[in-house]
């Protein structure tokens, strides 16, 4: 079984490193996206990703001193850099050995830049959403860019798992990025709604922090049955067997 989370736009490099790492698959394709990157100044690429002045100018710098090289001194594992909801939900930094191992072999953090990240997989602070429209060469976004290395990577990943399921955690703007045709195993989506007033939707503040949270449980426990997912019980949430059908999970809080 193989978690898939989205990558949080919060990150920092500082402080709370662990002695050991891994390093990224596709840096080669990322120093590629980065040569673009450097072209754009900052009053176009707040155009570009739709971010304020302040974020831009930062990226532009970030952009600049990034290198293809990732050492501990100017970069940290990928699970342990992020921060956000869904990372407050996973809490990868009061995982002992044993459990950062079975993370390693079953969760895979989907990126702009990186385009699949091991945990322990170091990075530098970067800000590049999936979504972007980056178009230059033949690509018209970074989809395109990374057509099928994801699934391949992915496929390659579920062939040293018996059950060949991923429990996909991330976000539809990131899980588009995974070609599903060519996916050689089965998703199922859980899905976090929150009541009010007897009516229940997702609030995406609370459903990033469960994703994390769900992530945190089947590490935890170590999960290997698919069946075991519904039994899920953090932070109030509960399975509604119901509204869930084979490849969606629904849990409510009320």
């Amino acid at each position: 079984m193989l978690i898939l989370l989205s990558p949080a736009k919060k990150l920092s490099i500082e402080g709370g490193k662990l002695t050991d790492f891994t390093l990224p698959k596709f840096t080669v394709a990322s120093g590629e996206l980065i040569k673009e990157l450097r072209k754009y100044s900052p009053k176009k690429l707040r155009q570009l990703m739709k971010v304020s002045t302040d974020i831009a100018e930062l990226n532009v710098e970030r952009y600049a001193k990034w290198t293809e090289n990732h050492t501990l001194e100017d970069a940290k594992q990928a699970v342990l850099a992020f921060t956000g909801e869904v990372y407050n939900g996973l809490q990868a930094a009061k995982f002992n050995d044993d459990e950062l191992n079975y993370t390693q072999q079953h969760l895979r953090i989907l990126s702009g830049l990186y385009g699949v990240l091991k945990p322990m997989d170091l990075i530098h602070e970067y800000r590049l959403e999936m979504g972007t429209k980056l178009k230059f060469k033949k690509y018209n976004n970074l989809y395109n860019f990374w057509g099928d290395k994801i699934v391949n990577e992915l496929n390659d990943l579920l062939k040293t798992h018996q059950n060949k399921t991923i429990v996909n955690l991330a976000s539809t703007e990131y899980f588009k990025a995974v070609n599903t045709k060519k996916l050689n195993g089965k998703v199922i989506t859980p899905i976090f709604k929150d009541g009010k007033n007897g009516e229940y939707k997702v609030v995406m503040m609370y459903a990033k922090k469960a994703r994390g949270m769900m992530a945190n449980y089947i590490i935890k426990n170590k999960l290997e049955n698919t069946e075991d997912l519904i039994s899920f019980n953090m932070d109030g949430y509960y399975f509604n067997p119901k509204l869930s059908t084979e490849n969606e999970l629904v849990f409510y809080r009320n």
